[in-house]
């Protein structure tokens, strides 16, 4: 199969990496090499010039959508916003949207049941995990408030996954509630485990 016209080594790769996310939802990881080139418009000789395996195909799968998120985040992040916690902040808004758009989760969901099951990507995302644990705690928020709001606005994102209501509000609401609790009052004495 030709290359695509105009198509630059980047958007090529992130052809591929879509349509490994396509192949591998639908098809699990026994999907081949032969089935995402199809889907990417490329041949197999091209996939195998961006990814030398489908080990490294499916692990910058994997990479591709914790940078993805991760660059959602900060790009979230309020440039007027300067006090503590504005990076837990821009997680919690990331992740709510997840809630208000039930399409994209729902998709999402299957794709992370079949790369969960990979021993290697189940360690990328627990060095994604750590790397979240310290980037927002260094966020300037006291570790019990950090640790609640983020744990409930990963709650939040897998809302449509059980639940889909046409009334936003609740989530809108319990968003508010927990940029709400980022910023210093009573509630935080209130939220401290107790000693």
């Amino acid at each position: 199969m030709p290359r695509v016209a105009g198509r630059t080594p980047e958007d090529t790769r992130r052809a591929l990496l879509d349509a490994a996310g396509v192949c591998i939802r639908a098809r699990g990881t026994s999907a081949t090499l032969d089935h995402i080139a199809r889907e990417a418009g490329v041949s197999k000789g091209g996939l195998l010039h961006h990814f030398a395996t489908k080990d490294d195909l499916v692990r910058g799968l994997a990479q591709d959508l914790f940078d993805r998120f991760r660059a959602d985040v900060l790009a979230a992040v309020d440039a007027d916003d300067t006090t503590p916690g504005r990076l837990t902040r821009a997680y919690i808004r990331v992740s709510a949207a997840f809630a208000h758009d039930p399409g994209k989760f729902r998709d999402l969901v299957p794709l992370l049941s079949h790369l969960a099951a990979v021993p290697e990507i189940t360690d990328l995302a627990r060095e994604d995990t750590l790397r979240w644990h310290d980037d927002l705690s260094a966020d300037g928020l006291p570790p019990h408030v950090t640790a609640l709001v983020t744990a409930a606005a990963d709650g939040i994102s897998a809302v449509p996954t059980w639940h889909q209501h046409p009334d936003r509000k609740p989530l809108t609401d319990l968003e508010a509630l927990l940029v709400g609790l980022t910023t210093p009052g009573p509630a935080w004495d209130h939220l401290a485990p107790p000693r």
